[in-house]
């Protein structure tokens, strides 16, 4: 910190956001002991439980083994970046009296370094905040045998647990950087949340192939062709889907919302040390630090006063709700009193910074309502979609394409009016005297940095929550997986409803999570697009100096590559799913042909179906991976700068709308399938579970389920990693003319590298579905 200058007060205030830090996480070790204490139940519960703990240990210690040659590979690389470009000014002025060969060690050193500590922390968010789920699950179906309060309250409390890793590791990391390089710590903060990115970007896809293919299994042979239960024990892929919850929505989830998390960081304090260099105000710079800190003081309340009223029944959405309404209130107000003390004295006044982080909790509170509203059991959509049921899959199916496809609309609407409020919010900032002193080109540049600064606040603000939204969607699974339990251990009608009721909210829970990690996702990768203008600028001020011109032809090629790369990704993604699924209904069928599975005297192979989805679900991992990295380091070298700044608004624009779609249509199909199911059995009317409407909403559900917990979800993590990548070689991009010989042969091999990544994925795919035909 030695290259701050910063005041007494400065220097005790992020000493206390690291004490925060800390803080959060002490929280949740204080949670998960109290969660360990709870009663697991009966032996046949622990029975069940035990399956799903060990499928779970063999899905996350294989992917572990397939990644991490990976990240050893990329560690390397990033260490080696800074020997292309010169050090940045920032950090020449921060290691002063080295010389230029030992600040790029040190550089590197950092960026590696610091590129694995964000791999670690989101390995360690989805690794331990999934084992913690697991450990809830028997719990809460132990406490729903006496009480809907205890259940309620120890499924959100481990859920919690993961949030608060979330909020507590993503803030520490992003504090001991900043303390370490100060203003240099953009150098070193690429390399942290490119290492949470992609590791959320594989956990994500694994997750969501292992889940979906469990569950699509699960459900087209047991429920449709053989009329069973959810859970029916006799059922061989439902081990495997109550894993895959666990792996997709708690380990996928967590480390999506972490890397969002990292991302906003990185961009505040990089436009914030922009703001800084122009203005000489380093409020910019620490002011995303004391929000963060805040928002893990405001999380710690409000999760904390989520509790059940009644130990028959209750409204678990409301205590949620008012668990996160509490902490919203509380953040907004210690907001204000952080600018009203400590931003008074910058350029417009406190009250622009002030309102930027508050329109972030806004826009969190606006995405939860207008998810619930189209997925949520009780909204006109969802209705409307078990109505359409009558006419058959076909018509169910159209009904919730078309839910989807409005839903993205309003989504991009109060998206597109947030980053609209940043501009007004800035509007009238004086800036004509940085323009007068030489600091900036122009007034129109001085304008949009602090408008940019205004968008990552936004992003920064909505993610303020974070360890509510992450108990939210951790609480799904857990509700989710505690029902299984209940159904395949064969506890009591009064426990399975109970059960049944924290489960439909579970539903809704993570259907709101998925809204608002998209919307992070979104506003994240806007203020990522905010950090390579300002980068670039850096290097070369003419450069972008008219932006990003969608008229020039090149740019325009760019945006259209930027565009497809989403539906691209998507489509592998969603083939994985369809060949592991393949492979899990001919397993299930065959399972059932062997005498006794049916009677139920003899039980099913689980392990086998548990097998057949953590093979598949490394399948992709290292392709899609390569696709997201390589894919805009060859539209760089072979467009130029401008064009790349090109393909990232396409990439957030496209990707924005298909994840939202995606995620939308599939939530809303599977909760109206719900619906359908929670209607009094009568097949002869054509009610209930059996029904030709239910077949209908089981078809609808299947064909959403990769949709909504596979393409959709890894959106969020893909646009990020390409927006990363993009400012990491935006120094080089920037300074590069024309194609030699060796960059020509360069951009040849990394598209033959592509082209490989995309037929392996095919290959493999073919390969597969062959032997179960």
């Amino acid at each position: 910190m030695s290259t701050l200058d910063l005041t007494p007060f400065e220097t005790t205030a992020l000493w206390a956001v690291l004490g925060v830090a800390i803080l959060g996480l002490a929280y949740a070790i204080f949670l998960r002991n109290q969660i360990m204490r709870e009663d697991k139940g009966s032996k046949e519960m622990q029975e069940v439980w035990e399956a799903i703990r060990q499928g779970a240990d063999a899905y996350l210690n294989r992917q572990l083994r397939t990644i991490l040659p990976f990240i050893g590979i990329l560690t390397i690389v990033l260490f080696l970046s800074v020997y292309i470009v010169p050090p940045s000014a920032e950090a020449l002025e921060r290691f002063e009296g080295n010389s230029e060969s030992t600040i790029r060690l040190i550089v590197g050193i950092g960026r590696a370094v610091a590129f694995m500590l964000g791999a670690s922390f989101s390995l360690i968010v989805g690794q331990i905040g999934m084992r913690m789920a697991v450990q809830g699950n028997v719990r809460v179906a132990a406490a729903a045998r006496t009480s809907f309060k205890d259940a309620l309250r120890i499924a959100y409390r481990a859920g919690t647990i993961t949030g608060m890793l979330t909020d507590g590791l993503g803030l520490l990391g992003g504090t001991v950087i900043f303390m370490y390089f100060a203003k240099a710590a953009p150098d070193a903060l690429l390399g942290f949340g490119f290492g949470g990115t992609l590791l959320a970007l594989f956990m994500r896809v694994g997750g969501g192939i292992y889940t979906k293919a469990a569950d699509v299994g699960a459900d087209l042979v047991g429920k449709v062709e053989q009329g069973l239960e959810e859970d029916d024990p006799r059922n061989a892929a439902v081990v495997a889907d109550l894993v895959g919850d666990n792996v997709g929505d708690c380990a996928g989830m967590a480390a999506d919302i972490f890397e969002s998390y990292e991302v906003t960081i990185v961009s505040g304090l990089i436009l914030g040390i922009a703001l800084t260099a122009m203005t000489g105000h380093i409020e910019w710079i620490l002011y995303p630090l004391l929000v963060r800190g805040i928002g893990v003081l405001s999380s710690i309340v409000g999760t904390y006063l989520v509790k059940g009223d009644s130990e028959e029944s209750g409204d678990a959405m409301k205590a949620i709700f008012s668990g996160f309404l509490t902490s919203a209130a509380i953040s907004v107000v210690l907001f204000g009193l952080v600018a009203i003390i400590y931003m008074r004295g910058v350029p417009g006044g406190w009250w622009r910074p002030f309102l930027s982080t508050a329109v972030g909790v806004l826009l969190a509170i606006v995405i939860d309502r207008l998810t619930d509203y189209f997925t949520g059991t009780e909204g006109k959509p969802i209705k409307e979609i078990k109505d359409s049921a009558r006419g058959g899959p076909a018509t169910f199916l159209l009904s919730g394409l078309a839910e989807g496809y409005e839903s993205s609309v309003w989504n991009v609407v109060v998206i597109a009016a947030t980053i609209g409020a940043a501009v007004l919010i800035y509007l009238g900032v004086p800036v004509q005297q940085y323009v007068d002193s030489g600091v900036v080109p122009s007034t129109s540049v001085a304008q949009v940095a602090f408008v940019l600064y205004g968008v990552a606040m936004t992003g920064i603000g909505m993610l303020t929550l974070t360890g509510n939204n992450v108990a939210m969607d951790s609480f799904g699974p857990i509700a989710d997986n505690a029902n299984g339990i209940g159904e395949m251990a064969g506890l009591n009608e009064s426990a399975r409803q109970i059960m049944a009721d924290l489960d439909a909210v579970g539903n809704t829970t993570k259907a709101i999570t998925k809204g608002i990690a998209i919307g992070s996702a979104v506003i994240a990768a806007v203020s990522l697009f905010g950090s390579y203008l300002t980068d670039v600028g850096k290097i070369d001020p003419d450069a972008l100096a008219s932006g990003i011109r969608v008229s020039q032809p090149i740019v325009f090629v760019g945006m259209l590559l930027g565009g497809a790369l989403p539906w691209l990704f998507s489509s592998l993604a969603i083939k994985s799913v369809n060949r592991a699924a393949g492979q899990m209904v001919q397993e299930v069928r065959r399972q059932f042909r062997i005498p006794g599975i049916l009677e139920g005297t003899k039980k099913p192979d689980y392990a086998r179906a548990v097998t057949i989805s953590t093979v598949a679900a490394q399948s992709d991992l290292v392709n899609l991976a390569i696709i997201a990295i390589v894919t805009p380091i060859i539209v760089g070298l072979l467009l130029n700068v401008e064009a790349l700044g090109g393909f990232q608004a396409g990439i957030i624009v496209s990707g924005q709308l298909l994840a939202v779609f995606m995620a939308t249509s599939g939530g809303a199909w599977d909760n109206a399938k719900k619906v359908i199911e929670d209607e009094p059995r009568d097949p002869e009317n054509n009610l209930g579970k059996g029904s030709e409407r239910h077949k209908a909403g089981v078809v609808g559900d299947t064909v959403g389920d990769p949709l909504k917990d596979t393409a959709g979800p890894a959106l969020n993590p893909m646009i990020k990693v390409v927006n990363l990548v993009s400012l990491i070689i935006a120094p080089i991009i920037v300074q590069y003319k024309g194609i030699t010989l060796g960059t020509g042969v360069t951009i040849v091999v990394l598209i033959a590298l592509v082209w490989w990544a995309i037929g392996r994925s095919k290959h493999m795919i073919n390969a597969l579905e062959e032997p179960a035909a």
